[in-house]
């Protein structure tokens, strides 16, 4: 043991791997929740092989493997024809390029994985329906505090310099599908992304291949803090209005979805994730950002590894952290930002992008992610 204490507040994916892997560094860890039970929130996630060689080195092998699902590709389609434009291979394939699998995963199986092995620790204390309030932080007797309570953190303010929450002008649809049913016009074992003018879909299989998990993003109106949202007659009309111009396969779909929910995107300004003492913020609760790469869990888990590895050195060498990790995290945002515009281009430019995409071979495609999911953590 190394005779070091740290609070981590929230238990999310980034709260539970920061416990992880401080444990596994010998920390002693007070991990605190505010809910009283974990509940299941969204649907679907993906993980990338960045993220995935991290959980596998955390020995989460075996509690993933029956709920992690390993697609053989991911497809790039039009939302109005359905038709594939070009792909990334996954499968086999990226654990041979990236020595790790490509996964999707159902976020609450995700989750019930971490806070099982989570039990496994002597040395991890968890708390359930505990608040934890900007004060509390300042009286704890931890050696660091690790804020990993989202988006939303009430606990941001500890840090002067840290960045603030901004609504992106995009909404997020989630839909739970029968797998049987929709086999008939998507592949039901691999990832597709549908694209169309200023709207795309994504589509990849969860619970074990038996649903499929649709996530629509698309331009909308800011309902406010939360992190899902009944649906009504009023905001589902705007859903299919949005997506008026698509296939009309995809459009019945949204139509008879019995399981949706919607969320507005945020997204975190640059800012501080260090004070400097003894706290530091990761996760969402430090740069959420905006779906387009699919890197918001991924990002999580890596900062959490790296900020065990980094804690258990000095104190210095998380200020070392923090820059490497704001200049991994800008890349990641800037790959978002180019997603977002090739995934939502309209006119001349849609019609460009697939001509570009169609001529690129597979391993072109693949070879452009190297850098990210390539990227190896600290003693990896």
């Amino acid at each position: 043991m190394t005779g070091k204490t740290v609070d981590i507040i929230g238990a999310g994916m980034a709260g539970l791997t920061a416990a992880l892997a401080f444990s596994r560094k010998g920390w002693t860890v007070r991990l605190r929740e505010q809910t009283a039970e974990l509940r299941e929130v969204g649907a679907g996630l993906q993980l990338s092989p960045n993220a995935t060689r991290i959980l596998l080195a955390l020995g989460l092998g075996e509690g993933l493997a029956p709920s992690l699902h390993k697609p053989g590709r991911i497809a790039l389609a039009s939302g109005l024809s359905l038709n594939t434009i070009a792909y990334v291979p996954a499968g086999a394939e990226a654990e041979r390029r990236w020595q790790a699998p490509y996964g999707v995963i159902h976020r609450a199986d995700l989750q019930n994985a971490l806070f099982e092995a989570v039990g496994e620790y002597p040395n991890i204390t968890v708390e359930l329906g505990v608040r934890t309030e900007p004060a509390d932080i300042g009286d704890s007797d931890a050696d660091l505090v690790v804020i990993a309570d989202g988006v939303w953190s009430a606990n941001r303010s500890r840090l002067k310099h840290a960045g603030t929450p901004s609504f992106t002008g995009l909404v997020a649809w989630r839909m739970l599908v029968d797998a049987d049913i929709a086999a008939s016009y998507i592949d039901p074992l691999n990832v597709t992304a549908f694209m169309g003018p200023e709207s795309h879909l994504v589509a990849y299989p969860v619970k074990e291949g038996t649903r499929i998990n649709m996530v629509a993003i698309t331009t909308g109106e800011d309902p406010g803090r939360n992190w899902s949202y009944a649906t009504s007659t009023d905001n589902r009309a705007t859903l299919f209005e949005r997506f008026s111009r698509w296939h009309p396969t995809l459009r019945t779909t949204m139509r008879e979805a019995e399981e949706i929910t919607y969320w507005p995107l945020y997204q975190m300004s640059d800012g501080a994730y260090f004070d400097g003492g003894k706290t530091v913020l990761v996760g969402d609760a430090a740069h959420a950002m905006v779906p387009f790469a699919a890197q918001g869990a991924a990002m999580a888990i890596e900062d959490a590894w790296e900020l065990a590895a980094a804690a258990s050195e000095n104190r210095t060498a998380i200020f070392s952290w923090e820059e490497q990790r704001r200049a991994r995290v800008g890349r990641a945002r800037k790959r978002a930002a180019f997603n977002r515009f090739a995934y939502h281009a309209r006119g001349p430019v849609r019609l460009g992008r697939d001509v570009v995409l169609s001529l690129r071979k597979p391993e072109q495609l693949a070879a452009d992610l190297d850098w990210l999911y390539g990227w190896r953590a600290t003693g990896l």
